[in-house]
């Protein structure tokens, strides 16, 4: 029974959490497309065969697919989800033209595409604003309240009482933002200014590379300082400053993924981090039942994260259509129907190839591979 119910609780959030996700999204590429007059035919929560949905008085039809696993707007002239341009287009009328969103102008498209993305982020920034105006921000100051002896804080001379300013020419305000930068950068020196005795002395500090088992069984490499906070704080901003600190802490969730995604490219960090529906789903039942507040944060750093993945420059994601956009603007025309359709075979591949990738790791981190090798050996 109680696999059943955390099976269940996990299901239902990630169910929850991807719809709202992917409503954002898509809602971001309607709501542009429609006010440049752009006809939209079908907006879709899922892929695959229709659930249930309806009509409304713009034509559009609204519905929940069978495949949870994302969604699409199709506009008027697209001959698929993926926006590809239809066979029609040479032959539309003039009123059809002028709602078909392959004959609107380069920066009207642009705007389409990339108003999906970007409200992602907004939503991630509305959301953090809400949450630090309302139930508040851990907020703890940067002091070092204790040094573990043997730490790599202890080497590099640091002391209680010291109040870390900077850490590689960027400003801390927080003791979280320590552990972010440091969690991210182990053995890597790291320039570090600390206030001590009204004095800003420089610091060089490598943080100790250690491996940690999260409350999901996943195993990260981290850095670690050794260092203690001097106590513990919950803010509460006024409506400017929640503002302000959602804008840092979304800097520095995409500052973080970047980092992790040079570190694997270079080799210094594993793939296994890289996750899949499965972990999603297992992390959404998680902080699901942690609390309300857990479950926004985790919502607002997975809006983040899509938004950036979509903005990536490959074909048949919203950065692949830009990137299509740009070229088309430096040609003073668009991409033949040939180079645009390798390209989108070409990302579909790459597209597969990740999902695929990731949903391994999911079922290795879950042991679900190791249950069926347990089977047949």
């Amino acid at each position: 029974m109680n696999f059943l119910g955390g099976f269940g609780t996990s299901v239902f959030a990630f169910l929850l959490v991807l719809t709202v996700l992917v409503f954002v999204h898509e809602f971001g590429h309607y709501w542009i497309a429609r006010r440049n007059g752009v006809r939209v035919e079908v907006f879709s929560i899922g892929f695959g065969p229709e659930l249930f949905g309806w009509w409304d008085r713009h034509g559009t039809r609204w519905k929940f697919s069978a495949i949870p696993l994302g969604g699409y707007v199709k506009m008027f002239g697209d001959a698929d989800p993926a926006s590809m341009p239809g066979s029609e287009l040479q032959r539309m009328t003039e009123d059809e033209k002028a709602v078909s969103f392959h004959h609107k102008r380069l920066g009207q498209r642009a705007a389409v595409v990339a108003a999906g993305p970007l409200a992602n982020f907004l939503f991630a920034f509305v959301a953090l604003t809400l949450l630090f105006s309302t139930a508040g921000q851990p907020f703890t100051p940067p002091d070092v309240g204790g040094v573990q002896p043997g730490s790599a804080a202890e080497r590099a001379g640091l002391k209680p009482g010291d109040e870390i300013l900077t850490i590689d020419g960027a400003g801390i305000q927080r003791f979280e933002e320590i552990r972010q930068v440091v969690s991210m950068n182990p053995g890597r020196a790291l320039a570090v200014e600390v206030k001590r005795d009204g004095r800003v002395v420089p610091v060089s500090v490598t943080p100790d590379s250690i491996e940690v088992t999260d409350r999901f069984g996943n195993v990260h490499r981290i850095g670690q300082l050794g260092i203690m906070r001097a106590g513990t704080d919950h803010k509460r901003h006024d409506p400017l400053s929640a503002a302000w600190q959602s804008a840092r802490e979304i800097g520095g969730m995409i500052g973080g993924t970047f980092t992790a995604l040079g570190q694997m490219i270079e080799g210094s960090r594993g793939t296994e981090e890289l996750g899949g529906p499965l972990r999603i789903a297992q992390m959404s039942g998680e902080v699901a039942q942690t609390g309300v507040y857990a479950l926004i944060w985790f919502m607002a750093f997975l809006s983040v994260n899509l938004g950036m993945i979509n903005l990536f420059p490959v074909p048949l994601l919203d950065g692949g259509h830009l990137l299509f956009y740009g070229l088309e603007g430096l040609r003073g025309k668009p991409l033949g129907p040939r180079a645009q359709e390798y390209g989108f075979r070409i990302g579909l591949a790459l597209v597969l190839t990740l999902m695929v990738f990731a949903t391994w790791n999911d079922l290795v981190q879950l042991r679900v591979v190791d249950f069926f090798r347990g089977l047949i050996s």
